[in-house]
Formats: structure tokens, sequence, C-alpha cells
């Protein structure tokens, strides 16, 4: 048996590993074997790239060196951690994945979509998520909530300019209506309880239709 990929995106400061932890606990609690992991990272090696990408100091990061970076982290990430969990039968719930490759490096930085995601194809080697939840979030918001969390990691990323992230929240709705039928949105302006609940929600309904 196969296990589930489920992928969590969104802007910064959408909730995404507090509802992540939520929702894997439920799962647990049913008998279901589950992995959660992030990107970059999850693994050593991808969290020693993810040191080099998010380190406030390297503002000099040439875009494609971003990108290429996030691919090569990616790829390790999948070979030690996610393709043996899927193989194993769990479920599998990652805080971000190549969607945000798309949205961040593809549409924001201006590198385009494909040719982004033309380079995670030979790292990904079509192992897509089964289900993706899209946090949508106005990026003003998840700044604040950035700002006002003093426990949460500040990255290089946190210090682009609004516009950036307004560009990251297009580039999501973009990649909703071209994903209908694996992205499903959720309102993330919500209490943090409505927001779990209605991920779990979806979550269910697709784990039901399995």
């Amino acid at each position: 048996m196969s296990g589930l990929f489920i992928t969590f995106e969104g802007v910064e400061g959408a909730g995404k590993s507090t509802v992540i932890q939520y929702i894997s606990t439920q799962l647990r609690a049913e008998g279901y074997e589950v992995v959660t992991t992030r990107e970059p990272g999850g693994i050593e090696i991808a969290e020693k790239i993810r040191e080099v990408i998010l380190n406030k100091g390297h503002t000099a990061m040439d875009s494609r060196t971003e990108a290429l970076l996030y691919a090569a982290a990616r790829r390790q990430h999948l070979v030690e951690r996610v393709m043996p969990a899927l193989q194993r039968g769990q479920v599998v719930l990652c805080d971000r994945f190549v969607d945000s490759s798309l949205a961040y490096q593809g549409y924001a930085r201006g590198l385009g979509m494909e040719e982004v995601y033309q380079v995670n194809e030979f790292a990904i080697e079509d192992c897509m998520p089964d289900l993706t939840i899209l946090f949508e979030l106005d990026p003003k918001v998840g700044l604040e909530r950035i700002s006002d969390n003093e426990q949460r990691e500040k990255n290089r990323l946190d210090l682009e300019k609004l516009d950036f992230h307004k560009k990251v929240e297009e580039a999501y709705r973009q990649l909703k209506e071209r994903f209908s039928d694996r992205i499903k949105s959720i309102d993330a302006h919500e209490p943090l309880d409505n927001v779990q609940a209605e991920c779990e929600t979806v979550i269910r309904s697709f784990l039901s239709s399995k």
C-alpha cells in the first residue's frame, strides 16, 4: 500500500505549522501512521541548505541560486524522508513543497513558474502531493502576525517588502485555479479553532474518498 502525501501552503504567517501539529495528533489518535516534516529541511542535509537560503545576512543571493537551492533541498528531503514514508504506507504532512517554489521564485521573483517547475521536475521525479491545503491570508496580516510572535523564526523572506508577499498571494491564486483538483483552500483569517476544524474537514473528506 502506498501512503498519502499532503502538503500545506500559504503566505508567511498563515499558521500552517500549528495546524499541521493539530492534524497529526488527530490522525494518530485514529490509528494513522503520520510523518510531519517541512521544506526546506526535514532532514540534516536539507536543514543545512535551509540555513543558507533563509539566513538574513544572505541578501545578495541570486534568484536562480535560491531556486536551485530549494530544489536541491527538496530532492534530498524526498529521497531520505518523504518517499520512504510513502512506501511504508504512511501519511506525510509537509509544510511547503513545490508550489512554494512556483509562487516565491517563479512568480514573485519573476523567474517564471514554468521555468521553475522544469527545474523541480528533475528534483521530484513526478512525486507530487495527493492533496494540498492552501491557507489563504492577506499578506499584511501574515507579516503582522510574524512581527507579534517572538517565538517564530525570523528569516530572510520575512525581510521582503509587502509587494513581494502580495505577488506570492497572487501566485497561489493562480495555482489554485490551475490545480483545482489538488489544491483546496481554507480561510486563514478565521480564529485558530475554526481553521483547524476546516482543515480537518477537508482532509477527512479526502481520506474517506481513498
